[in-house]
């Protein structure tokens, strides 16, 4: 087999990790090298649908030319500054960012981890300088189930045990409580020292857990009356991805930025990342209004690379497509369609018992114990008739493609997931 070949063989690439790479992720056996839309190709060249969309980071589709050209033209002019200088391009993304969800102020920073960690810092203080609260002696509120990130700050309010066994010494100043429970967060928020809530709108790596209804308006209303911020991490669920601008927006039907105030549970701080960027560069952001945001002063928080020039020009081209291509619309009209069609293979299956979400965040429950390898088997047979998919929490596969998919493609990729749903054998 000559060199050629061989660099062009999935198996090389893997082994290639295996032996060089830490092992902190369990990948699917599948290579890519090639993304255009839906679309991601392996290093053999077989077309695949993608269903997992980066964890919500592609939701404008792979390589999206808007967005890849805004990369581009901003690297060649000019990449980094850090923020020791003003530049050119981050006061003009500021000001689109914080018109486009309707706050005063952003902070920006990288990724969605460091996010998290920016508006806990940024609550923590604005508690000891806003609202009163004696030092060191602040606590948040985090539901059972999260996922916000892996820093050790972070994993220290995980009831993950992979996540958290064994990283120990734990951070304090967190109280977590079940998700989807209003009188639970209303009896914590009886303690004076409890100053915010941190919560996802959907609880995307949980298994696209859904909460009720009027549960975001009625936390944010907890929260208020208690003196607490209402704080939402909006990395994944956020950006069109659940058929609103973000998922707190309940069912508004709004194009852009919401127009019916009534439907829109502002948070007090939100977190974005992934999709901000379209998956084109890591970007996230913690927006607020001035009386939060105000609090932080210089040299108290900050990244070399958060607002740089090239992430700004990116986010701004990102955010662009989602007004632009209609992508809110988009993910309603489909997620509704692609759980009309999963709810119709599941009253010809006992292998899958449930489909749930909104938009497109969307997972099936199978049939088996989340200890089972059932799955991550079926995800694998996925794959095998050209759909990629990822299991969490073992017996939950998520299904979330770019928002860029059709009705068309759409109904491709149904009928790839009954066939394979109707063939499966355990």
């Amino acid at each position: 087999m000559s060199e050629t070949a061989v660099l062009k063989n999935s198996q090389y690439y893997i082994d290639l990790e295996n032996e060089h790479g830490a092992h902190n992720y369990h990948p699917l056996p599948v290579v890519l090298e090639k993304g255009e839309g839906v679309y991601v190709w392996d290093v053999e060249g077989k077309r695949y649908y993608d269903f997992l969309s980066s964890y919500s980071a592609v939701n404008q589709g792979h390589s999206h030319p808007k967005i890849v050209d805004a990369l581009i033209a901003q690297a060649h002019t000019l990449a980094l500054t850090s923020r020791a200088f003003y530049n050119n391009v981050l006061g003009p993304y500021e000001k689109y960012v914080t018109e486009y969800f309707r706050f005063d102020k952003v902070l920006p920073m990288n990724t969605g981890a460091e996010a998290v960690e920016t508006a806990i810092k940024l609550c923590r203080k604005w508690a000891y300088e806003k609202n009163g609260i004696s030092e060191n002696e602040a606590v948040i509120v985090v539901c059972k189930g999260n996922f916000h990130g892996r820093t050790t700050t972070i994993i220290s309010f995980s009831d993950d045990d992979n996540a958290r066994d064994n990283f120990g010494p734990y951070t304090g100043g967190f109280i977590s409580i079940p998700y989807n429970d209003i009188k639970a967060l209303e009896e914590v928020a009886k303690d004076k020292n409890v100053i915010g809530f941190l919560v996802e709108p959907i609880q995307g790596e949980a298994g696209v857990y859904t909460p009720d209804e009027n549960y975001m308006a009625k936390a944010q209303a907890v929260c208020h009356e208690n003196g607490m911020l209402f704080i939402a991490d909006e990395v994944q669920t956020g950006i069109a991805r659940t058929g609103s601008l973000l998922a707190v927006c309940g069912n508004c039907s709004c194009e852009n930025q919401c127009e019916q105030q009534a439907t829109y549970t502002k948070p007090d701080i939100l977190i974005l990342g992934k999709a901000l960027s379209g998956g084109a560069y890591p970007v996230s952001a913690v927006l607020a209004d001035n009386e939060i945001m105000e609090v932080i002063k210089p040299g108290q928080h900050g990244s070399t690379f958060g607002g740089n020039p090239i992430a700004a020009k990116v986010a701004m081209a990102a955010l662009d497509v989602v007004t632009d291509e209609h992508l809110i619309q988009n993910a309603r009209k489909l997620g509704d369609i692609f759980r009309k069609e999963m709810n119709r293979i599941i009253e010809k299956t006992d292998l899958v018992v449930k489909v749930r979400g909104k938009g497109l965040l969307n997972a099936i429950i199978i049939n088996d114990s989340p200890e089972s390898e059932t799955a991550w088997n079926l995800c694998v047979q996925l794959k095998e008739n050209g759909l990629l998919a990822k299991p969490t929490h073992g017996n939950i596969i998520r299904l979330a493609p770019p928002l860029v998919i059709s009705e068309v493609q759409m109904a491709e990729c149904v009928a790839i997931i009954e066939k394979t749903i109707m063939e499966f054998k355990k």
